[in-house]
């Protein structure tokens, strides 16, 4: 399968940490690249990535930390 790079890439990679006290840490890091698509210029493409990441990032967080609380 060959893939045609015809648009300009974006990538965004974010990291996140959290001090859980007790001398642990947790981290999520996420990064993803997409393509500029048809309408959007290069800033709106990343802006759209962040924001996917941005949310994800705290999702995942939340989820971690609920599995550290033993599900509370």
């Amino acid at each position: 399968m060959t893939i045609e790079k015809t648009s300009t890439l974006v990538r965004v990679e974010l990291g996140f940490t959290k001090n859980l006290g007790n001398f642990q840490n947790m981290k999520v890091s996420i990064a993803v690249e997409d393509f500029v698509r048809d309408g959007e210029t290069v800033d709106n493409a990343t802006e759209r990535v962040y924001k996917f990441i941005e949310d994800k990032i705290e999702q995942k967080m939340k989820e971690a930390e609920e599995e550290n609380n033993g599900g509370k």
